[in-house]
C-alpha cells in the first residue's frame, strides 16, 4: 500500500524468503551491478572506544547503502551495536555483546516511498549466504559431494543451506566448532533441514580433509584455513568483513590464496578501502596480482567464466555487505509479509514530504 510503510521485526520476517528464491534475486542483483547499472555507495564503519568496558569495545555504526534498477528498489542497513573482542580456546573472537539495533530502509525508486523497514538479523545470514550461493554456482565442481564448514552458528547453517541449493547432489557435511556440544547441535538442526549426512569432526584439519567445497563462517580473528590443506578442485569460502581498524582480521593464510587458481570477491573497492588483510598481505607478497581478483558481478555477466577445469581451487571471499544485497533481499520479504498480513503498518506521512502539484524546492 503506498500510504503505509511496512514495519518487520526479526521475528516476523524470518523465514518468509527461501534460499532458493534469494538466490536468484542475488544473482539478478550483481548481474545488474556487474553491468554498472546497479550502485553501491561502499560500507562505512564508525568505532568509538569505550573505556570503561571489561574487553577492549567500541561503539559501532553500520553504514551500507545501495541501489537495484532491475528490482526498482534502493535501500540503507544501519545499525548500532558495541564490538568487543575477547579471548576464547587461545583465539581471539569478535563478540557483539548486549542489546543492538539494526534496520533495512527500504524505497521504491520510481516514487521514493519508503516501503518498509525490516529488522536486519532476520535477513542478514540470508543474504551472506545467497550471495555465496551465486559464486558457487559458478565455481563449485559439479561433481562435488563432500562439504566441511568451520563454524556452527546461524551463518554456518545458512552457508551450508545455500551450496546445497546450487549443489543438491552434495550427500555429506562435516562440521568444526571448537565447542563439541555446539557442532553435535548443528549436525542434527543441518540434517534434520537439508535431509543430509552431517557429522561432527574434532579439527579444522579433519573437516577440510576430503572435502570439495570448506566455507569459514566464524568470528575468529586469526586465520584457520592452512594452504597445505587444499586439494585440486577444492572451493574454498570465507565470510570475514572486517574494516581498516580491525583489518587483521582473517579466517585463511596467505597461502590460501597463493594456491588459488583465482580469487572471486564481492567488492574490489571494499578490499582497498577497508586493507583486508587475508587478500591485500598476498597481493603485496606477490603471491596473486589484481588481475587474477574478479567480483561476483563479473561472474554474473560473463566476462570471468568461473571454474574451467575439475582440479582448479577456487576461492571465493565474501568479503563485504553490498546495499544491493539488501535492497533485492528485503524488498521481496516486505512483499511476501503483505501478502500474509504480516508486520506493523505506519502512515507514509511519518516518513515522506508530499509536494503540492507544481512545487518545486529550492534550497
Amino acid at each position: 500500500m503506498d500510504d503505509t510503510v511496512l514495519v518487520l521485526t526479526t521475528e516476523e520476517a524470518t523465514g518468509l524468503l527461501k534460499m532458493d528464491e534469494a538466490i536468484k534475486l542475488m544473482h539478478e542483483a550483481f548481474h545488474d551491478y556487474g553491468e554498472k547499472r546497479a550502485k553501491v555507495i561502499p560500507r562505512s564503519r564508525l568505532n568509538i572506544p569505550q573505556p570503561d568496558a571489561e574487553n577492549p569495545t567500541w561503539f559501532w555504526l553500520n553504514v551500507i547503502p545501495g541501489a537495484v534498477p532491475c528490482h526498482g528498489v534502493a535501500a540503507v542497513r544501519l545499525d548500532a551495536a558495541q564490538l568487543s573482542y575477547s579471548r576464547r580456546g587461545g583465539q581471539t573472537r569478535m563478540e557483539f555483546p548486549g542489546d543492538f539495533s539494526g534496520f533495512v530502509l527500504v524505497w521504491e525508486m520510481k516514487t521514493r516511498n519508503l516501503m518498509g523497514i525490516v529488522h536486519d538479523h532476520a535477513v542478514s545470514a540470508l543474504r551472506v549466504a545467497a550471495t555465496t550461493g551465486v559464486a558457487a554456482d559458478y565455481l563449485v565442481r559439479p561433481d562435488a559431494e563432500t562439504l566441511g564448514i568451520l563454524g556452527a552458528g546461524e551463518q554456518a547453517a545458512a552457508q551450508v543451506e545455500a551450496v546445497c541449493s546450487v549443489r543438491p547432489n552434495i550427500k555429506h557435511v562435516k562440521v568444526y566448532s571448537p565447542t563439541p556440544s555446539s557442532r553435535e547441535r548443528f549436525c542434527k538442526k543441518i540434517g534434520e533441514l537439508l535431509n543430509i549426512d552431517a557429522k561432527p569432526v574434532d579439527s579444522a584439519r579433519e573437516c577440510a580433509k576430503g572435502s570439495h567445497v570448506l566455507i569459514a563462517a566464524t568470528n575468529t580473528n586469526d586465520p584457520i584455513i592452512h594452504g597445505e590443506w587444499l586439494e585440486p578442485g577444492m572451493h574454498i569460502v570465507t565470510n570475514l568483513g572486517g574494516d581498516k581498524q580491525f583489518g587483521q582480521r582473517r579466517e585463511i593464510h596467505d597461502e590460501v590464496v597463493q594456491r588459488a587458481s583465482f580469487v572471486v570477491v564481492n567488492s574490489k573497492e571494499q578490499i582497498v578501502l577497508d586493507q583486508k588483510t587475508d587478500i591485500i598481505a598476498p597481493l603485496r607478497r606477490g603471491y596473486i596480482t589484481w588481475d587474477n581478483i574478479f567480483e561476483v558481478g563479473d561472474l554474473c555477466i560473463g566476462h570471468m567464466p568461473g571454474r574451467t577445469a575439475e582440479s582448479q581451487i577456487t576461492l571465493h571471499s565474501n568479503n563485504c555487505g553490498m546495499g544491493i544485497q539488501f535492497a533485492s533481499v528485503c524488498k521481496r520479504v516486505i512483499e511476501i509479509a503483505r501478502e500474509r498480513g504480516i508486520g506493523t503498518e505506519l502512515p507514509s506521512r511519518l516518513f515522506m514530504t508530499r509536494r503540492k502539484e507544481g512545487e518545486v524546492y529550492s534550497p
